[in-house]
């Protein structure tokens, strides 16, 4: 199973109407939700803003919706493309502009399919989908001596939205794969003796 890591947009226009496909990165139903609220908001002008999304560790939680589009045409196609790709906390949006020419259901069903499938591929190619792993977040302080040292130990690990802020002390703060976290804490008292504390 992978995740999204961030934003990507993919967009077509078919016989007139403009489609504009959007992948988000989301971690629950109640954000999924807002998401798409936001959507329909910040597309005012547009004639339907489909959605549909994938949420928790087995993607056990899905949503999706027509729109106003005819049923079965847009949410499932969609949602169908999502599920395939074997992804989680994952929202897509298909925003469509009316260009005054009907589709009819099979056209609509293709373009909404289609437009969730180079919306992924975009995503693929650009790298932006990672494997699912359990994190565990850490923050610790350390002296400018140990910097180096600590930096070396840092790059035996798999360390995610690593931050640093350097003050009198360095304060650095991430994640962690939760497999890797025990071995990481006893790596940094090892090097430090027992002086880092590990949050």
């Amino acid at each position: 199973m992978e995740v999204l890591k961030e934003y990507i947009n993919y967009e077509e226009t078919i016989k007139g109407s403009r489609f504009l496909s959007e992948l988000f990165p989301c971690t629950t139903q109640a954000e999924a939700r807002e998401l798409v609220k936001s959507q329909k908001a910040k597309y005012a002008d547009a004639t339907h803003v489909v959605h549909a999304f994938v949420i928790g560790p087995g993607a056990e939680v899905m949503g999706m919706s027509d729109d106003g589009e005819p049923s079965g045409t847009a949410g499932r196609p969609s949602l169908d493309v999502l599920r395939g790709r074997n992804c989680t906390n994952t929202v897509l949006t298909i925003t469509r502009w009316f260009g005054g020419t009907l589709l009819g259901t099979g056209g609509l069903v293709k373009a909404y399919g289609n437009g969730a499938k180079g919306v992924l591929a975009a995503a693929d190619e650009a790298g932006l989908f990672e494997e699912l792993v359990a994190k565990k977040a850490f923050t610790f302080s350390t002296d400018y001596a140990l910097y180096k040292l600590i930096k070396i130990t840092l790059e035996q690990f798999h360390i995610y939205n690593l931050t640093e802020d350097f003050g009198t002390e360095i304060t650095l703060t991430g994640e962690i794969r939760e497999d890797e976290h025990e071995l990481f804490i006893s790596k940094l008292l090892d090097i430090s003796n027992g002086k880092i504390i590990v949050k």
